[in-house]
């Protein structure tokens, strides 16, 4: 049971409380309601290049870093489709000075060209090394634009395309600055040696008084049901022929989301998980094999990703995965392999909540998602669980025409080098 305090500032600004006497250490996690999935289509990028430009400094303190490496501490953030996020971990006596950092880049971040530019060409760079140049890089670009249709997941949280980020405008910038970075769009979490009493009166100090904003109404576009199977090929500078299989699931919130997640861990959690144990073991069709999803607040994927064999054919590979998803439709599975998988969950659980860091980012996250609260609850869920809830779910997901599939061929293969869909 992870205990908390939370109250909400006249602004807007949502604050829990995480209080752990058992540590030195304090940690302030800020969680802007504002992730890819609020990017204007043909302006995407912004919430990332914003991750970096939150760092390039305010109005009042032009180096973020410097304040706070003399005070002990370190930050980071980080930014997906749904939230960006960004925390410090600092010694408890000088939380003060964390307050004041985040507080001063939210009321007053400094906009310039100079700015502007430096941190564009830092994601323009990064965009470049990850999804350009790097072997299998424009793996979930294409994955996303076949899976999704009408929903913004279908473009990355660095961007759709790198010119948007290259010709982004500092006007544009400071649109989505003062649209998102508010009080009303934010959750303060702060945990570690620290008094509720002593955070209500810091959070009064330095964020009371910052304008509230406007709420902002995420108006997304829903993705229509998938009634056909899409497939599509490339080839490519690779090392190996690969394989991808995503399926769509369902909202973060949505109680079958916990089923799915002990499906992909029957899968792939583990050297004796059914991909792995079948497929790269047993037949030696794979060198590796994964199956995940990315827990995302609106409907989701789970994906399945392999690396074959030199010399195993593609079709071959897949009619392999094809027969195991099939088994897990068709047959329920036995108490004692669901049982491990809720046993291994649990266990991650427990571990992740032994990290200061980690329950202050969570306890964002949940209060996000509607209430902090639910963070307490998430090992109930699973427990209810049954063997017939795997079967009944896994029917509902793996069927041919919710398939997305992509052959990633390797370049010395001959097969065509277009892009095709089926």
């Amino acid at each position: 049971m992870i205990h908390f305090n939370k109250f909400t500032l006249p602004n807007g600004l949502r604050v829990i409380v995480h209080e752990d006497h058992t540590t030195p250490m304090a940690v302030v996690n800020v969680l802007y309601d504002v992730g890819a999935r609020d990017e204007n289509p043909e302006k995407t990028g912004f919430a990332h290049l914003f991750e970096h430009l939150m760092f390039g400094g305010s109005v009042n303190i032009p180096v973020y870093d410097e304040p706070l490496q003399r005070a002990g501490g370190e930050n980071n953030a980080y930014t997906t489709n749904d939230l960006t996020n960004y925390y410090v971990q600092l010694p408890a006596q000088n939380l003060e000075t964390a307050f004041w950092l985040e507080s001063d880049r939210m009321l007053s971040l400094a906009f310039s060209r100079k700015s502007l530019d430096v941190q564009r060409k830092v994601v323009s760079e990064e965009f470049k090394e990850h999804y350009i140049n790097m072997p299998y890089g424009d793996v979930w670009k294409i994955l996303r634009e076949l899976s999704y249709k009408k929903h913004p997941y279908r473009w990355l949280t660095i961007g759709r395309e790198l010119s948007h980020i290259e010709q982004a405008k500092l006007e544009d910038v400071r649109n989505f600055f003062l649209e998102h970075y508010n009080p009303s769009n934010a959750i303060l979490a702060v945990g570690g040696n620290v008094q509720t009493d002593e955070v209500k009166r810091l959070a009064e100090k330095w964020f009371g008084e910052i304008p509230a904003g406007k709420k902002f109404n995420h108006d997304v576009p829903r993705e229509p049901e998938q009634t056909a199977a899409r497939f599509m090929e490339v080839t490519e500078e690779v090392p190996l022929d690969a394989l991808y299989k995503c399926f769509p699931i369902f909202p973060r919130l949505d109680p079958r989301y916990y089923v799915v997640d002990l499906i992909t861990d029957i899968l792939s959690g583990g050297g004796s998980s059914r991909l792995y144990q079948t497929l790269v073991k047993e037949k030696k069709l794979f060198s590796s094999i994964d199956c995940y999803h990315f827990g995302s607040l609106d409907a989701g994927l789970i994906t399945i990703e392999g690396k074959l064999i030199k010399g195993i054919k593609m079709q071959d590979a897949d009619k392999a995965v094809e027969e195991i998803l099939q088994d897990i439709t068709e047959k329920t599975v036995s108490e004692e392999e669901l049982q491990k998988v809720k046993n291994r969950t649990e266990s991650l659980i427990a571990f992740e909540d032994m990290s200061l860091l980690s329950r202050c980012n969570n306890l964002a996250f949940f209060e996000l998602l509607g209430d902090a609260a639910i963070m307490n609850d998430e090992i109930k869920r699973y427990g209810t669980i049954s063997v017939e809830d795997i079967r009944r779910v896994s029917k509902t997901i793996f069927t041919p025409e919710h398939s997305n599939t992509l052959y990633y061929f390797a370049k010395n293969k001959l097969h065509d080098q277009q892009k095709t869909v089926a």
